[in-house]
């Protein structure tokens, strides 16, 4: 990488000629769009037709801000017909054309953009040459060029024999690039890698959305930014009918949403939905908390057949003989008429709350024929009887609407209803653990985050409550996307999994995780067994990175040991950093303890002043560890829904799962071990957050995997 690259001028004239045009593309999209703005009145569908095409201009006016994102970020010279002349393309986040709308800069996603991610010395897809640009939004400030094969382009600049970069591990695509963005400090949110995506990474996101894609790696292979990076490229590709149908991002937690939440905006993707799981079910409190063992049970594919059941325990037919005293005489409705009703309401509607018009259609005819005038009109009826007291209570005892929360409301705060619906899947022990104290009003329910896939399968079966007139509103059912991205899918139980694919629309999904770094009571043995809970319209595929690109390998070396320990049939990635020093273990006593995290945190900040630090603790010990930080003046922050941008950060070991910092503490790692079933699991996570510097601090001793 150089400055006094000969072409280094000629590149940045042809940078700002790139910017110049895009500033004449927004202009000319603000016209349009005042333009539109300025016409109003017409018809209905002159109306329609504008704010359609004023939504579309808006989400291109969007698509151009590129903030602080560089557009253009590299080139390729494409061998033509003739031996000595080839074709010159300039690569670049979106595409932009010039006044004469002659192409200016290629978008990353085009094909013709697709060898400058997946040339090798071997396969040169028709290149002479590769250029990559060190650059910081408008300003250039290197070149690397690698050349293929030989010919009139000259001698490039570090580039290795062949056109494959000089280094000793595996072969990187622009290896002095790569090297100079993942040395730049962090911001605390995720940015993308369009500038120096790896072939192993470009085969991931290039590859076809049907079926359902797991990109399998451990720790800094890149796995969120290639999904992310995928999610972009399929709406670039299959614009229609995606966009319509949307593309939905699941992540763990709100702390990772947060991080996360720029990456697909500087990719000129502003319309990606990204949610955590609790987002989908809406309406709700998850503020309660369950143990281990209940969350176990919660995820359990069991826990579907105990809400089936639950549900129809409550279509039920009368105990007994009805007579409701009406006008001058009496309605009847018989225990056996009921019981036919029953069985009839549950082989004609796959839903429970669909059936509920028709059964109370079929109440009243029944009652009609049974009353001194059977000619009655049975809508005329239904409207005089809905606010009987007495008809009301037999409708509600044989066939209720129920929300999802009434239902499991109701089915844990009654050990009876627990034993009818979970008695032929769970044992005693198992049931009567869901039991608690019932709330005194709906409103008061508090449900943990265990309960969000469970009231989704309560939706499933239920459906939507009616209106009046039986009829379910289209905006009360579950939204289906084109397609889905799962991150850290490896933490999802079979429960949560099924409520995802519950929303695919078909089939088409890409799940990113490391089954080393499952931590949740659900943790799989294999990728076969996640796949077992996804949707199955089309074959699966399991691709692999196997590249470590963030983390130094003196990092990885310590955290391998804890990942063989943990889990043993895994393999770690293979690191292509030297890291700047090795991981620092400092013991202490547990009445120095705190004192010597502030000094360990002092020197950090310190040396990474132009970074981000987090100090990884036990989530019992984030208070404890944020007070020390106040006592000794140091400013913070905490992770929250605020995410991690504070310069320093104390993070619970719980959400720190997907997050990247340049200098990480971790504080008293046996803690984070003894403190749930899989802690070695979550301790190999702790430990592969740093891009840069590693410490330990702890007073207890360390667990054997790190002390070898």
């Amino acid at each position: 990488m150089t400055r006094q690259h000969p072409e280094f001028d000629d590149e940045q004239t042809f940078i700002d000629h790139a910017y110049e045009c895009l500033e004449l593309t927004k202009k000319d999209a603000w016209k349009i769009r005042e333009m539109n703005e300025a016409s109003m009145g017409g018809t209905f569908q002159a109306r329609f037709e504008r704010n359609a095409f004023d939504e579309v201009l808006v989400g291109r006016l969007t698509q151009l801000d590129l903030g602080d994102s560089a557009l253009v970020f590299g080139r390729i010279d494409r061998l033509a017909e003739s031996p000595d002349s080839f074709e010159s393309f300039h690569i670049g986040r979106i595409a932009v054309a010039d006044g004469a709308r002659e192409p200016v800069v290629v978008d990353w996603r085009a094909p013709v953009a697709e060898p400058f991610y997946r040339a090798t010395g071997r396969e040169p897809m028709g290149l002479a040459r590769r250029r990559h640009f060190e650059v910081q939004g408008r300003e250039l400030f290197g070149i690397e060029d690698e050349l293929f094969g030989k010919g009139h382009l000259g001698v490039g600049h570090d580039e290795g024999l062949d056109g494959e970069p000089v280094s000793s591990g595996p072969a990187l695509r622009g290896y002095s690039t790569l090297l100079s963005v993942l040395s730049r400090g962090r911001t605390g949110q995720l940015g993308d890698i369009v500038a120096t995506i790896q072939a192993e990474q470009d085969e991931i996101i290039r590859s076809p959305q049907q079926g359902v894609l797991v990109v399998e790696g451990g720790p800094g292979t890149g796995k969120t930014v290639v999904a992310l990076h995928r999610a972009a490229y399929l709406l670039y590709t299959y614009r229609f009918p995606l966009e319509d149908q949307g593309v939905l991002v699941v992540g763990p937690n709100r702390v990772f949403l947060r991080y996360i939440e720029r990456v697909l905006p500087s990719l000129g993707e502003a319309g990606v939905e990204q949610v955590i799981l609790a987002d989908l079910v809406r309406g709700h409190s998850f503020t309660a908390k369950d143990s281990e063992s209940i969350a176990r049970i919660k995820g359990d594919l069991r826990m579907a057949q105990i809400v089936a059941t639950a549900i129809h325990d409550r279509q039920r037919p009368l105990r007994n003989n009805v007579e409701i005293a009406f006008g001058a005489g009496y309605l009847r409705l018989t225990r056996n008429e009921s019981q036919t009703l029953v069985s009839e309401g549950r082989r004609r509607f796959r839903r429970h709350n669909a059936a509920h018009h028709w059964v109370e259609t079929e109440i009243v005819a029944m009652m009609i024929a049974s009353s001194r005038n059977p000619d009655a009109d049975t809508e005329t009826m239904r409207s005089a009887l809905r606010d009987l007291p007495e008809f009301k209570a037999v409708i509600n005892y044989i066939w209720p609407v129920l929300t999802p929360a009434e239902l499991l409301h109701d089915l844990y705060s009654s050990k009876a209803l627990l034993r009818l619906a979970a008695q032929k899947v769970c044992t005693p022990d198992e049931y009567e653990s869901l039991h608690r104290t019932r709330a005194e009003s709906l409103a008061q329910a508090k449900f943990s985050d265990a309960d969000v896939a469970v009231l989704d399968e309560a939706l499933a079966l239920l459906g939507p409550k009616p209106r009046r007139n039986g009829r379910i509103n289209d905006a009360d059912e579950v939204r289906t996307y084109g397609h889905i991205v799962i991150d850290e899918v490896q933490d999802l139980s079979p429960m949560q999994l099924r409520m995802v694919g519950r929303r695919s629309l078909n089939g088409a999904m890409t799940v990113v995780g490391d089954i080393a770094q499952a931590t949740s009571a659900h943790a799989p043995a294999s990728w076969k067994e996640v796949l077992a809970n996804l949707p199955k319209k089309n074959p699966s595929r399991v691709i692999g990175l196997t590249v470590g690109y963030r983390i130094p390998r003196q990092i990885m070396e310590l955290a391998t040991r804890v990942m063989q320990a943990a889990a043993p049939s895994q393999v770690s990635p293979i690191s292509v950093r030297e890291g700047e020093e090795p991981p620092r273990i400092i013991a202490t006593t547990r009445a120095l303890l705190f004192g010597e995290l502030v000094k360990e945190t002092k020197r950090l900040v310190a040396e990474l002043n132009d970074g981000n630090i987090a100090i990884v603790c036990p989530d019992e010990m984030s208070e404890q560890v944020s007070l020390a930080l106040d006592a000794a003046e140091i400013q913070h922050g905490r992770a929250g829904v605020s995410g991690i941008e504070a310069g320093l950060s104390v993070v619970p070991v719980s959400v720190i799962k997907g997050l990247e910092l340049d200098g990480v503490i971790v504080f008293e790692p046996a803690k984070i071990v003894s403190a749930q079933l899989l802690g070695l699991r979550a301790l190999y996570v702790a430990l592969t957050r740093s891009t840069r510097r590693l410490s330990i601090v702890h007073s207890e001793p360390l667990p054997d995997a790190m002390s070898r």
